[in-house]
């Protein structure tokens, strides 16, 4: 009867094809980010499971190219890389409404992605930020809405140009989901 039972999954999964495959590696290719820069790319692991409507909206931005050359306007190092305002100034966004907060007790550390917002808690639009290490960002744990993981590439973001504005700012070349890669 077990057999029966693993053989059945088994081939509802490849007739399922892709469902199953993005169920086991936690949301597959439409649920990785990519983000192309100088240095070369950075993979960023979506959490919808923390922040449905962050994600919601990267993907959308994403969709639309929005991201596309946008500069780093804030880069401090041991704490965070900012990035996501189309001023490129820090005080931009999207033409979208404000997203409400999506505060977890996930923890801030190496490689976290968080909606970057003004004092208003419910503030976030297309800003974020990379956070370059655990003691620079704890604080923000429960503060700022985690939306994303990078699973590969921090050594790219490493090299992101450090300043506030950097002298000469990296930008997002092309930031896209790795299941819509051509």
């Amino acid at each position: 009867m077990m057999r029966l039972i693993t053989s059945l999954a088994l081939a509802i999964c490849v007739v399922a094809g892709a469902a199953c495959s993005d169920q086991s590696n936690g949301g597959g290719s439409g649920n990785v980010l990519v983000i192309e820069l100088n240095s070369g790319k950075v993979l960023i692991k979506l959490r919808p499971d923390l922040a449905p409507k962050h994600v919601e909206r990267v993907k959308q931005l994403s969709k639309e190219g929005f991201y596309d050359g946008i500069k780093f306007h804030r880069v401090i190092k041991g704490f965070m890389a900012q990035t996501g305002d189309p001023t490129g100034t820090g005080a931009g966004g999207s033409n979208y409404p404000d997203l409400p907060a999506e505060f977890s007790q996930e923890p801030y550390k190496r490689g976290t992605i968080g909606a970057a917002r003004t004092l208003d808690p419910n503030s976030a639009n297309s800003q974020f930020f990379i956070c370059y290490d655990a003691t620079g960002c704890s604080s923000l744990t429960g503060q700022y809405t985690v939306w994303g993981e990078v699973i590969e590439g921090m050594d790219n973001v490493d090299q992101i140009a450090p300043g506030e504005p950097p002298a000469i700012p990296d930008i997002m070349q092309k930031v896209y989901l790795q299941a819509d890669a051509k």
